[in-house]
C-alpha cells in the first residue's frame, strides 16, 4: 500500500515466477528481490510507509522440500511481509534462566525493546485464500478446486505424522507429534468415566431425528454447565443454546449466517489458523489480521499484547480497502499465545465492536485449562453486562478441556434467536448422534440429578458441587497439565531457548528466531522441516499467521515418555544448528505482580 497525495493506494504486484534463485524461492517478476507473494497485499499504517530493507539472499544452496513448500504456500493465506524484516524488536536473552514467578516458572524469560529507526510495523492485513490455489483437475468446480488445495496445504504435514506415527513398542522411530493440540494426559479418566454403566443407554428417541438446536436434555445440561464454570450473573436459557460437531463447523455456520460473500472478520494475530478455512470454505467469507508483535514498549505491556488501538487502525484499514468487517473473532485464553483476557480488555473489546455493529464471536474452549493458580480467567458470560448482548456469541467445546477432540462435540450459546436459529438449521449437516447427546449430557450432569439440577437453575441457587468433574477430573487434570508444562519448561531453559506461557492452555510460544540464518519465513519452513527430518513435529509460527520469522508452537498436553523423547529430538536440532542471532543488549527481566499474575518490566 503506498500513498498518492496522503490519501492511501494499492501497489501492482508482478505475477511470481519461478526461477532456479538460491534453493528456488519465489522472485516477484523474476527479478533478484523478495518481495510479497502472489495474493498477499502487505500492510502499514494510515500514517507511515513501508521503507524497503534489502537484505541479503540466502548462502548456501538448500534442497527443495515438498512439505516445506506446501507449508509456504499455505502462509499465503496470511498477509504477511515477505521480505526481510528487521532485527526483533523484543530481544529475549538465549542465556535468561531465571524464572518469571519463583512459583512456577513460566512466562516470557527475558525481554528487552530494540526500537526501529524511523520504521512502523505491519498492523493489518487481509487474507486473500483464493489467490494462492491453483489445480489442474478437470472433475472438481473452481469451489472443489480451492477446498481440495487446502487439504493439499495445510493437512500434509499432519498426514505425515499419522503416517509415521511413534509408538513406544511398535515404532518407536517414527515422527513424535508436538505440534496438534489435542490433551493426552487423561484417557485413563476418561475411558473409566465413559464406560460406567450411565453411559450405555438406548431408547427410540435417540435413534430418531432430534430437534436440530440439539435434545432439549443436552441442552437444558449445557446451560446448566456454561452458568456454573463461566459464572454467569444470571442462569443462562436452554433455547439460547444449539449443538453442533464441534467448534470448527461452528465457525463454518456462522461465518456463513452472518456474513455476505467476500465479507470479512477482525481476528488478532498469531491466531489459531485452521480457522481460516472454517470461514471460508463454506461462507467464503475472509479474515482480516490484526498484527500483534512481541515488542514491549512500557511498563504496562506485555508481548502480543491486543489493544483497542490497534482493531482500529485494522478496521480503518479494511474500510480503506472496500473491505466490509462483519465481525470479530477473540480466542479467550488465546491460541497459540495462552494470553487470557481481563474483564476490563473484555469490555474495551465487547464496546469497540459495538461502536462498529461488529458481531463477536467468543471462543472459550480452553476456559477450562487454567492449570496455575495465579492465573485468573473470566468468560465473557460472567461480565454483569454485555453492551450488544445480540451480537455477542460463545462457543465451547470437549476437545481441549476433556481431551475428546476426537468425539467431535460443542456448543453455540447466543441470545440472538435469529442467528441461533439460522446456524441450528445448518446442524442437519453437521449434528451429533442421540448416542453420543445422550453421553455428553451424561458427563456434562456428572452425578447429579437431573430434576434436582434444574429446580437449582429455575431458582437461581448456587449450584451443588459435581462429584467426578470438580473432584476428580478437573484437579488431576490441572495437575498433570502443570506438571507436563514444568518439564517442557525447565527443558527449554537448559537451552536457553525464550518462551511466553501464561499458565493456560496445552501449549508454549517459543522463540526459535535466534536460529534462523535469516528473517525469513523460508527459513523458518527450513527449521521446522529439520524437526520433521528428526521425528518431531512441531507448528510454525507462519500457520498461526505470526508476522515475525521464528516462533513456533509446541504442545506439551503429553504423557511423559513421549514428552521425554520429543524434547530429546528438539534439543538434538538446536544443538546442531548454530545460533545466529547477535548477542542482545542488556536485558530487562520481567516478573508478575503477586496479586494479578500480571506481567510488569523491572530493571
Amino acid at each position: 500500500m503506498g500513498r498518492v497525495g496522503g490519501t492511501p493506494v494499492r501497489q501492482r504486484v508482478r505475477p511470481l515466477t519461478r526461477r532456479p534463485h538460491r534453493g528456488g524461492e519465489l522472485c516477484p517478476g523474476g527479478r533478484d528481490r523478495r518481495g510479497p507473494p502472489r495474493g498477499l497485499r502487505v500492510r502499514v499504517p494510515r500514517h507511515g510507509s513501508r521503507p524497503s530493507t534489502p537484505r541479503h539472499s540466502l548462502t548456501e544452496e538448500r534442497p527443495q522440500r515438498t512439505i516445506a513448500t506446501r507449508l509456504l504456500q499455505l502462509g499465503q493465506m496470511f498477509s504477511l511481509p515477505q521480505k526481510e524484516p528487521k532485527a526483533p524488536t523484543t530481544c529475549l536473552g538465549p542465556a535468561s534462566t531465571q524464572d518469571l514467578d519463583s512459583n512456577h516458572g513460566d512466562g516470557l524469560e527475558r525481554e528487552c525493546s530494540r526500537r526501529p529507526a524511523q520504521r512502523r510495523p505491519e498492523v493489518y492485513g487481509v487474507g486473500d485464500p483464493l489467490a494462492m490455489f491453483s489445480s489442474d483437475s478437470s472433475h472438481l468446480s473452481s469451489r472443489g478446486k480451492i477446498i481440495k488445495s487446502f487439504w493439499d496445504s495445510a493437512e500434509e504435514g499432519y498426514r505425515t505424522c499419522r503416517k509415521d506415527e511413534y509408538d513406544e513398542d511398535k515404532n518407536p522411530s517414527g515422527i513424535i507429534n508436538l505440534g496438534t493440540g489435542e490433551n493426552k494426559l487423561c484417557f485413563d479418566l476418561l475411558s473409566k468415566r465413559l464406560s460406567q454403566s450411565d453411559m450405555l443407554h438406548v431408547e427410540p428417541s435417540l435413534l430418531q431425528y432430534p430437534d436440530w438446536r440439539g435434545h432439549l436434555f443436552l441442552r437444558e445440561e449445557v446451560a446448566r454447565f456454561l452458568s456454573f464454570y463461566c459464572k454467569s450473573p444470571a442462569p443462562l436459557k436452554p433455547e439460547n443454546v444449539v449443538v453442533l460437531n464441534g467448534c470448527a463447523s461452528l465457525f463454518s455456520a456462522l461465518a456463513t449466517v452472518l456474513c455476505e460473500v467476500e465479507e470479512a472478520f477482525l481476528i488478532p494475530a498469531p491466531y489459531y489458523g485452521a480457522i481460516t478455512q472454517h470461514v471460508y470454505l463454506y461462507g467464503n467469507v475472509r479474515l482480516v489480521y490484526v498484527y500483534l508483535d512481541s515488542e514491549v514498549t512500557g511498563l504496562d505491556t506485555r508481548p502480543f499484547q491486543l489493544t483497542v488501538e490497534k482493531l482500529e487502525m485494522a478496521m480503518q484499514g479494511a474500510n480503506s480497502e472496500g473491505v466490509k468487517v462483519r465481525g470479530l473473532i477473540l480466542i479467550n485464553p488465546q491460541n497459540p499465545l495462552g494470553d487470557i483476557y481481563s474483564p476490563g480488555e473484555l469490555l474495551d473489546y465487547l464496546e469497540f465492536a459495538k461502536r462498529h455493529e461488529l458481531h463477536v464471536m467468543v471462543d472459550e474452549i480452553y476456559m477450562l485449562s487454567v492449570f496455575e493458580e495465579s492465573a485468573r480467567y473470566h468468560s465473557v458470560l460472567s461480565l454483569e453486562r454485555l453492551p450488544d448482548p445480540q451480537r455477542t456469541h460463545v462457543m465451547w467445546a470437549t476437545s481441549k478441556d476433556f481431551g475428546m477432540s476426537g468425539l467431535r462435540f460443542g456448543t453455540l450459546y447466543s441470545e440472538n434467536q435469529d442467528v441461533a436459529t439460522a446456524v441450528a438449521s445448518l446442524c442437519r449437516y453437521h449434528s451429533l448422534s442421540g448416542l453420543v447427546q445422550y453421553q455428553m449430557a451424561q458427563l456434562l450432569r456428572d452425578h447429579g440429578q437431573k430434576g434436582e439440577l434444574m429446580g437449582y437453575l429455575s431458582s437461581g441457587l448456587s449450584f451443588p458441587q459435581t462429584d467426578w468433574i470438580n473432584q476428580v477430573y478437573l484437579p488431576e487434570n490441572h495437575a498433570r497439565l502443570k506438571a507436563a508444562h514444568a518439564y517442557v519448561s525447565g527443558e527449554l531453559k537448559a537451552l536457553g531457548i525464550p518462551f511466553l506461557s501464561r499458565g493456560a492452555g496445552l501449549f508454549i510460544w517459543v522463540d526459535l528466531r535466534k536460529y534462523l540464518p535469516e528473517a525469513t519465513f523460508e527459513e523458518e519452513m527450513l527449521l521446522w522441516h529439520c524437526f520433521l527430518d528428526n521425528k518431531v513435529m512441531l507448528s510454525s509460527g507462519k500457520t498461526f499467521g505470526c508476522k515475525e520469522p521464528g516462533w513456533f508452537r509446541l504442545v506439551f498436553s503429553d504423557k511423559a515418555p513421549r514428552l521425554s523423547v520429543g524434547m530429546q529430538r528438539v534439543r538434538q536440532v538446536l544443538e546442531g544448528k548454530s545460533q545466529v542471532a547477535e548477542d542482545p543488549p542488556s536485558c530487562q527481566i520481567q516478573e508478575p505482580r503477586a496479586s494479578t499474575g500480571e506481567l510488569v518490566v523491572v530493571s
